[in-house]
């Protein structure tokens, strides 16, 4: 069997798996800057459908929901390496350097990296802390973190935008962001979160735009896309369930054929 192993200590992570892995669905607390040393990740974030494959550097927002497939290379293994840019260490590293709190970021929410001498020297740099007879501390923590930024900045002077924008979620157009994210596996609440509204507001403007409740809506679209798939697309519906968001494969049968009469197999 395979092994998936996440370490973590502060903000740093290490991600291994020698066998095909898919992640739960989340939405990322902080941005995040990584580097796949081996296999490939295909991610899903907010909607798109993105693939990085061995040496890949990616720089990733906050605030997204994500899902990823980790799948091993050549040599069997899956190898990632990420550092999450903790909020307080990027306003202390701000204030230090007075830079200004930026106006809100409407750039690109995932950036790749182009291969970079001095941030693929620091991801070397990082390795050993995987060792766990290290002592880590958050000091040491906060160190990597504003060596980060401080190369991030020296590779792009523009990035500071996307760095030290510390506003908080707005209300953004739900109709877009939902018909972009009903694949999605979270809460209510957290496409509430996601889409600035409380979950009264969300549920009452949701009503207004799609003539349903989110749940009620969220299945359909689902069932729709998974009936495309299969009848469009010879899509094997135990390849495409999780994809759309159901939890098991035995939710999916029973709720697809509540809406079309026949089980997902029938209709092939």
């Amino acid at each position: 069997m395979g092994e998936n192993k996440n370490d973590i200590f502060d903000n740093l992570l290490f991600s291994c798996a020698c066998e095909k892995y898919r992640s739960d669905e989340q939405i990322l607390p902080e941005h995040f800057l990584a580097i796949h040393l081996s296999g490939e990740t295909h991610m899903q974030i907010t909607g798109k459908n993105l693939v990085f494959k061995e040496g890949s550097i990616i720089l990733v927002r906050k605030n997204q929901l994500f899902r990823a497939v980790k799948i091993p290379g050549s040599n069997g293994e899956y190898k990632a390496v990420a550092i999450f840019l903790n909020e307080d260490v990027l306003r202390k590293y701000a204030s230090l350097h007075r830079i200004p709190e930026q106006e809100r970021y409407i750039g690109e929410s995932t950036i790749i990296i182009k291969k970079n001498p001095f941030i693929q020297g620091y991801f070397k740099s990082l390795l050993p802390y995987e060792d766990s007879t290290i002592k880590k501390t958050h000091s040491l923590s906060d160190i990597k973190i504003n060596e980060a930024i401080e190369l991030l900045l020296q590779y792009n002077p523009d990035f500071k935008k996307f760095l030290f924008d510390f506003s908080k979620l707005h209300k953004i157009d739900i109709e877009k962001f939902m018909l972009q994210n009903y694949k999605s596996n979270v809460p209510i609440e957290q496409f509430a979160k996601l889409t600035g509204r409380s979950l009264a507001s969300f549920k009452r403007d949701f009503k207004k735009t799609f003539g349903q409740s989110p749940r009620q809506w969220l299945q359909g679209q689902r069932l729709t896309e998974a009936h495309r798939l299969i009848t469009k697309e010879n899509q094997k519906p135990t390849d495409i369930y999780l994809d759309l968001g159901f939890e098991n494969l035995s939710h999916f049968y029973f709720s697809f054929k509540q809406k079309y009469g026949v089980t997902p197999t029938e209709l092939k």
